[in-house]
């Protein structure tokens, strides 16, 4: 442990003060009477973070959070429509160690308010939290600090490793200049157990019951890619005759998208019966007679960027398309007994995981058999949300010479708009600079993006201003836009993608998705040779994420149990027998 150090930070980037009404854009220069903090990191809190694997002497970012409801922490309290917060990009900072963030020295950025002097007067709650970077030397030549993945997804605020000060008492008085001490002393621990020389990585669940199983392996390419192990996991629910019919073999629904934890596919448990929303009834159905009898896996891919690394080859995120095709899921396939042939190997997802289900069928046309995309992520940069990165000058207004306006983000189904586009950078941005937020808008960047010249995703558009970057643009377009992708190469690709793709959304999606979707069902329509033969199912008024109509209840939502039943009678529709 090397000895502590105090550090003051120092105003190191030109201030935005023009456009410091919104929250997200630095403060101004001068910040007269408004408070300071000084942030300690204790010596115990410092051999915790160590010995989960962290690197100690800290570096990283340190927020200050208040709230006037003093009954939950400010960190549980921190989101899009939460309290406010302002980070400082820290380092150095070991056990003993103070950091003085002070507002007068500039490098803050806050949510939803940008200067600490925006603060109304008044009593708070404040906490101190302190997010811990890795340092990564890159095979590209490039080393980054993010944060690496401790087993929580890619939020900060919940992540093992990161550590909190005990919430306490502020008084915010606009005519005192007060200094404000806080303790960093409570690391959040690991949700389960490493093993002796395991990995925070991916978590580490234990089996639950007869039919639940965890994986997590080492992954070669990515390991290579960060220049550290770097480890990929995977959720398997087996069928409830799998140790009872030990010669029989079994396709597989490889369910993509957001991390999910210690959670069963499906939100399947052999405890509790019932069930919510799309899994009511699915516990019960799954150990029933009547459950056709498959194998449901979540891929457990978080990443320095976000929860999922989405399963293709990215050159900032590295390749997690090798690592789920060609080394987790023959690590499966040769411990459970799977079909390893391609017509056995379905794709579903919803949200970011209907894009990735899409992508992976659509970059892999032969090796899998096809791809349930619900409610998925941008299909067609025409539409990336409700901007068009190909025509539009700006992500955050439209308009004209003398009248602007911003653009949403998210709604609700009958159009009453929840939040725009430029809060919801401006909330990323503070939270984590550089792509580092683990948020929506960062992984897409990190994915879509090449690299930019100090080695972290290139932005598509000015995170501040909104002004879109065009050259980035248009290596969306080359790479990563799939409509354009499938219309460029369906000479090469549509014989083994015909009749492969399945895509549903609600025509009022909070996040406008369904207008990209839309785009793409007129590509493909215009297509043959052969004919896309997809479908395209749009629910009435329906918001995020809507998967589609029940074949068996009209009117309503397709369930989860039902949805098992759509993919076996889809498998043997197509010759598939098991």
């Amino acid at each position: 442990m090397k000895p502590a150090t105090r550090i003051t930070l120092r105003r190191s980037l030109p201030l935005a003060a023009a456009l410091a009404l919104f929250g997200g854009c630095e403060g101004p220069a001068s910040e007269d009477l408004a408070p300071s903090f000084v942030v300690e990191l204790s010596p115990s809190a410092a051999e915790e973070i160590e010995a989960l694997g962290l690197e100690v002497p800290v570096h990283g970012r340190a927020y200050v959070i208040v709230s006037r409801d003093g009954e939950a922490e400010p960190r549980r309290q921190t989101g899009l429509r939460g309290v406010p917060f302002w980070g400082w990009d820290i380092e150095g900072l070991g056990g003993g160690g103070e950091v003085v963030l002070d507002p007068a020295a500039g490098g803050a950025i806050g949510y939803p308010l940008s200067s600490i002097k925006d603060l109304p007067p008044g009593e708070y709650t404040a906490q101190a939290f302190l997010n811990v970077f890795t340092t990564f030397h890159r095979a590209d030549g490039h080393v980054v600090e993010m944060h690496l993945n401790s087993g929580a997804g890619q939020s900060p605020w919940r992540a093992p490793g990161n550590a909190s000060s005990e919430p306490q008492r502020i008084r915010i008085d606009p005519n005192r200049s007060d200094s404000f001490r806080f303790l960093i002393d409570r690391v959040i621990p690991d949700a389960g157990q490493v093993p002796e020389g395991g990995s925070l990585q991916q978590g580490n669940p234990a089996d639950q019951g007869e039919l639940v199983r965890f994986v997590k392996i080492r992954s070669e390419a990515l390991s290579e890619f960060w220049g550290q192990d770097m480890f990929i996991g995977a959720n398997v629910l087996l069928p409830s005759d799998y140790w009872t019919n030990t010669d029989r073999r079994y396709p597989v629904v490889y369910l993509t998208g957001h991390f999910p934890g210690g959670r069963a596919p499906f939100g399947y448990s052999e405890e509790a019966e019932g069930g919510r929303g799309r899994s009511a009834g699915f516990s019960e159905f799954w150990r029933s007679a009547e459950s056709p009898k498959l194998i449901l896996v979540t891929v457990r891919d978080a990443n320095p960027y976000y929860d999922t690394g989405h399963s293709v080859n990215s050159v900032n995120v590295g390749p997690y398309g090798d690592a789920f095709v060609e080394e987790l899921i023959p690590h499966l396939e040769s411990r459970f007994r799977i079909i390893p042939e391609g017509w056995a190997r379905i794709l579903a997802g919803g949200s970011t995981g209907g894009w990735e289900a899409l992508a992976i069928q659509i970059l892999n046309p032969a090796e899998f058999g096809g791809a349930w995309g619900w409610c998925p992520d941008p299909v067609d940069f025409h539409y990336y949300q409700i901007v068009n990165i190909y025509e539009d000058e700006n992500a955050y207004w439209s308009g004209t010479e003398w009248v602007r306006v911003e653009r949403p983000n998210a709604r609700q189904p009958d159009g009453n708009v929840t939040s725009t586009i430029l809060q919801e950078n401006s909330y990323e941005r503070a939270v984590g600079p550089n792509g580092r937020s683990g948020g929506q808008w960062a992984i897409w960047e990190a994915i879509f993006s090449p690299v930019g010249t100090d080695g972290y995703a290139a932005p598509i558009w000015d995170r501040v201003t909104g002004e879109i970057h065009r050259e980035v643009a248009e290596y969306w377009r080359e790479n990563w836009d799939l409509t354009h992708y499938l219309t460029e190469n369906w000479n090469q690709v549509g014989p083994s993608l015909a009749g492969k793709l399945h895509i549903a959304t609600g025509d009022m999606d909070s996040y406008y998705l369904n207008n990209a979707v839309e785009l793409m069902e007129q590509a493909l329509g215009s297509l043959s040779d052969p004919y896309p033969d997809a479908s395209f199912e749009y629910g009435r008024k329906r918001r995020h994420c809507w998967i589609g109509e029940s074949p068996w209840r009209p009117g309503e939502d397709l369930s989860n149990a039902e949805f098992v039943r759509v993919v076996s009678d889809y498998w043997r529709e197509r010759g598939g027998t098991w």
